[in-house]
Order: C-alpha cells, then sequence, then structure tokens
C-alpha cells in the first residue's frame, strides 16, 4: 500500500545498512581471476561451492532464461536460505546490495548481490522474484494431471545428490531474471523473463556456500505451463536456454578489513527460547519491559 512504512526496520548504521563501497570494490572486475565456469543445460540442474569472499556470476548465454536458486551453508546444510524473512528484511524481489538471508538460528547474509544488469529495467521491482517457490512434479500432478520429471524441484534434488543432500533440502527459492508479482486480485503472476545474451545477477558469497540452479523448464515463461491456455511441455522446450555460472577469486585487497557475518548472538534472558524461563507475569518490572 503507497505509503505504508516497512515493518521491519533497524537503527541506522544497523544490519540493513549496507557498506555500498565495499560491495563497489568487489564488482569492480579488474584483479579477478576465474575459479570455475560451467554451463546448466535445458531444463536440467547443477550443484556447486562458493568459498567465502568468492564472487558469482549467473550470466545469460543465448537466450532468456529463468533460473531457480538455492543456497546453503555448505558446512551445516539446515542452514538455507530463508526466503520469507528476506522477503521482510529486504523486499519481494531482490537487486544490487541485497542480502539474501539465512533460516534460523543463524540469521545472517549468506550473499550480498554486486552486480545487476536488469537493475534499470522498466520492470526492475518484478525482476529477480522471492515471492513464488519452484515449479515441482507434485502441483503440476494436481493440476494437469500427468507427470513430468525435469521440474525445478526435481532438477535440484537430483543436482545436490552427489553432496549428500535430498529432496527434503530443496527448498524456497530466489527465481533469477524471473518478472513475477501479485495481480490486482492478489494472485500470484509470471511474465516473459526481460532477460537477454550477456545479462547477469552476480553475488558476493558472505559464507562458505554450496549453491543449487535449475534452468526452468518453462525456458522464458512467455506460455503458459499450467490451465486450459496451457502449452505442451514440447512447445515450452522451443523456449528453453541454457544459463552460464562464473566463480571469481576477488583481489584479496579488496576484502581488507571484512569478515563473514558470524551467527545470531541471541542466547535468550533465561536460556535460548526461555526454555528456564520464569512466567513472564512473575518477572520484575524492568525485565518484562525487556529491551537492549
Amino acid at each position: 500500500m503507497a505509503g505504508t512504512e516497512a515493518a521491519y526496520q533497524a537503527f541506522p548504521g544497523g544490519p540493513l545498512d549496507v557498506n555500498r563501497d565495499f560491495y563497489d570494490a568487489v564488482a569492480d572486475e579488474s584483479g579477478r581471476e576465474l575459479a570455475d565456469d560451467f554451463e546448466i543445460e535445458v531444463r536440467s540442474a547443477r550443484a556447486w561451492p562458493v568459498n567465502s569472499g568468492q564472487v558469482c556470476r549467473i550470466l545469460q548465454t543465448d537466450g532468456p532464461q529463468v533460473g531457480d536458486l538455492n543456497v546453503w551453508n555448505r558446512h551445516d546444510p539446515r542452514e538455507r536460505l530463508w526466503a520469507a524473512r528476506t522477503r521482510q528484511l529486504q523486499r519481494a524481489t531482490v537487486t544490487t546490495y541485497d542480502h539474501l538471508w539465512s533460516t534460523l538460528p543463524s540469521l545472517r547474509p549468506l550473499l550480498t548481490f554486486t552486480s545487476d544488469t536488469l537493475a534499470d529495467h522498466p520492470e526492475a521491482l518484478v525482476i529477480h522474484d522471492l515471492l513464488g517457490t519452484r515449479c515441482d512434479p507434485y502441483v503440476n500432478r494436481m493440476l494437469s494431471g500427468y507427470d513430468f520429471d525435469y521440474h525445478c524441484h526435481s532438477n535440484l534434488t537430483r543436482a545436490v545428490q552427489p553432496f549428500g543432500l535430498t529432496e527434503y533440502d530443496v527448498h524456497d527459492v530466489l527465481n533469477v531474471f524471473q518478472c513475477a508479482g501479485l495481480n490486482d486480485d492478489t494472485q500470484y503472476f509470471m511474465k516473459d523473463c526481460p532477460a537477454r545474451e550477456g545479462d547477469y545477477l552476480e553475488f558476493f558469497a558472505e559464507i562458505d556456500l554450496l549453491c543449487a540452479l535449475s534452468c526452468c523448464p518453462g525456458g522464458d515463461l512467455s506460455l503458459a505451463m499450467w490451465g486450459p491456455d496451457a502449452a505442451s511441455t514440447e512447445e515450452q522446450l522451443q523456449h528453453c536456454h541454457r544459463l552460464r555460472v562464473q566463480v571469481f577469486d576477488v583481489d584479496p585487497g579488496r576484502l581488507a578489513g571484512w569478515a563473514p557475518p558470524q551467527p545470531s548472538r541471541y542466547r535468550g534472558q533465561n536460556g535460548r527460547h526461555g526454555l528456564h524461563a520464569t512466567p513472564f507475569r512473575q518477572l520484575p518490572p524492568d525485565q518484562q519491559r525487556g529491551g537492549a
């Protein structure tokens, strides 16, 4: 609603204020060294590590293509992208200087976006979507009545299996390059992917990450995937393209003074979550008031 303030706000200089000079320096491509470079074929996915302090670029290669991104703490996959909290702390779509936040109990930035070639697009406010989640074979079976094994959920499941993860580790995604939002009836919509060859979204890894990206089987989403006007999977295939991923080592001088973010410092007044707490109404008034 126009003019309504965001609910989740911090004090000036707090954790939601970003050191733009630092991330601008990280985004400077001079002095970088290429550490990894690969393509993800249509209707498939791949998982790969990104070390803390590295930069990762997701790049359009030969046509518009939406990608579904999952992110985990490489050393503890229970800590992973928390799409809902990221929507609350940042916005429903992301761009340069935004963080992707991790799940409880860590609640810290997993990564920070450093470059977005679509940041100035006329529809930039609905690109790189966190509102929707991945397509999956279960909802497809429910809506369409047939089985299909190359939805993003299935692609991501296959991609993370070599890393010891399963379907239960796949989570709500960042829809990279996807143009989506809520219509006048507050229903979720998806539009044609606005990205073109050479467009990219780039991020800085705040901690050691495992990332996985699926090339959506809907390709550029210019055709309906479900409903009475849905295109067949064969028709949608004509709108599918590859995505390219590059990982770079950053000039160490640009990281001077930076340190990976630490997990939340919350410990509780009476043990975490007050598990050893005195009932609230029995607390002294000063403890009931709480505060810093």
